[in-house]
């Protein structure tokens, strides 16, 4: 899902915050950045805040001369600003924003939209984005372009780990089979220690069965509880009927 989406900065001023927005990247499993200036930084001052891992990402960088022909591509973008006014859309939570670019992101090319250090994004610059995202803050609202590419970087990494925890599939459980074989055991060893008493026999092993099924044990977790009634009915079976008496010293 990660290749559908792109981290686009739109005339940043300072090389290192190339690099730190690639590294950013790179982190949180985005391989695509696209920069759009008229000139190219020094590679060194890119580099260096890249670190070896993401200089890769730098040096298949995308750059474009103007705005709409870096988001051409894109089905939606996003666009990240902390400037109020009257022309400006409602800003949401990168968060909230996430949320609702998720159903779209299997099927449609995303870009995260940043402006530069010292302005952020223009009203003209907006008007190419379907949301606009905003990064709560206590009091003092500006952030370093390279921290506010990581905000949104991590919150989408986040959504897409959780949606796939969300549809991993259930785990193997015990068969028919192995279930019957644990209760046979189970209840040899309640009727040993006297636990189920012939009136309400079925009553108590009934409960077990709805308890333990609750669980929904794995093969292994079967096998387990099946283990443990053997080693105690074996105990038992081991132990003298009749414990011989210590002799009296005295």
């Amino acid at each position: 899902m990660l290749d559908n989406v792109a981290i686009v900065l739109n005339r940043p001023k300072y090389g290192e915050n190339i690099g730190a927005a690639a590294r950013t990247c790179f982190n949180m499993g985005i391989s695509k950045l696209i920069l759009v200036r008229d000139e190219i930084p020094p590679y060194e001052d890119m580099a260096k805040m890249a670190t070896h891992k993401a200089v890769h990402l730098i040096d298949s960088m995308q750059v474009c001369s103007t705005l709409e022909e870096a988001l051409a591509p894109f089905g939606f973008v996003v666009g990240t600003t902390a400037r109020l006014g009257r022309k400006r859309t409602i800003e949401r939570p990168p968060r909230n924003i996430i949320s609702d670019i998720m159903p779209l992101l299997a099927n449609n090319k995303i870009a995260f939209l940043f402006g530069p250090e010292d302005r952020g994004l223009t009203n003209d610059d907006l008007k190419y984005c379907q949301f606009t995202s905003c990064i709560p803050t206590a009091e003092f609202a500006s952030l370093n372009l390279a921290q506010a590419v990581a905000i949104h970087c991590y919150e989408l990494y986040y959504a897409i780990v959780e949606l796939t925890r969300e549809e991993a599939r259930e785990p193997e459980y015990a068969t028919t089979f192995q279930l019957e074989g644990m209760y046979r055991h189970v209840e040899e060893a309640l009727l040993r220690i006297d636990f189920l008493n012939e009136k309400s026999h079925n009553y108590w092993m009934k409960n077990v069965r709805q308890f333990l099924g609750k669980i929904r044990l794995s093969p292994k977790e079967a096998n387990i509880v099946r283990g443990i009634c053997r080693q105690f009915l074996w105990h038992q079976n081991a132990r003298p009927s009749d414990p011989q008496e210590e002799p009296d010293l005295l």
